[in-house]
């Protein structure tokens, strides 16, 4: 099974991409996406979409993601919703206030469908609680299973959780 790991805005981010992919073991092929904004100036979510295509090629391909990951991928799914598989989304960064974005993520999240999709958020995650993603994907789908995870920061190291929902 292919699996891409899409981490998180910051830098750091990838050593938890690396550890994902660590723990997922030698049963997945594992991509670890590495934003372009790390080593040459701003971001593009253009130029990344057109990156992760070539990296997963036309094959079925499961994605994991945190934070900044979620969104692109939310961007991604009408490009590769014939050859996608599940899809894994960790500390979503929003708490849905702009209707361009609750758009983005309803739309997609329908597309997915809900046995597709496993959402895990930190019960106090700083850049948006359980609370306020549990409410706006209960509003979307009822039957996507979204878990509450203790943490109060932006760290999702969930790795049997990932493996069980891939695996289902």
């Amino acid at each position: 099974m292919k699996v891409i790991v899409l981490p998180g805005y910051s830098a750091h981010n990838l050593d938890w991409a690396n550890e994902v992919a660590e723990n997922l073991g030698p049963n997945y092929l594992t991509v670890v996406h590495q934003w372009r904004h790390w080593q040459e100036g701003s971001f593009s979510l253009k130029r990344e979409i057109e990156n992760i295509l070539e990296e997963i090629g036309g094959e079925t391909i499961s994605i994991i993601a945190k934070s900044i990951g979620t969104r692109v991928t939310m961007n991604l799914i009408p490009r590769i919703i014939n050859h996608r598989d599940k899809v894994i989304l960790c500390g979503i960064p929003t708490k849905f206030e702009s209707t361009s974005v609750k758009a983005l993520y309803r739309d997609n999240l329908l597309k997915l469908g809900s046995q597709n999709v496993l959402c895990l958020q930190n019960t106090r995650d700083p850049f948006s609680p359980f609370v306020t993603v549990n409410e706006f994907i209960m509003s979307v789908d009822k039957n996507i299973k979204v878990m509450e995870k203790p943490g109060t920061d932006h760290e999702y190291p969930y790795f049997e959780d990932f493996k069980a929902f891939l695996l289902s």
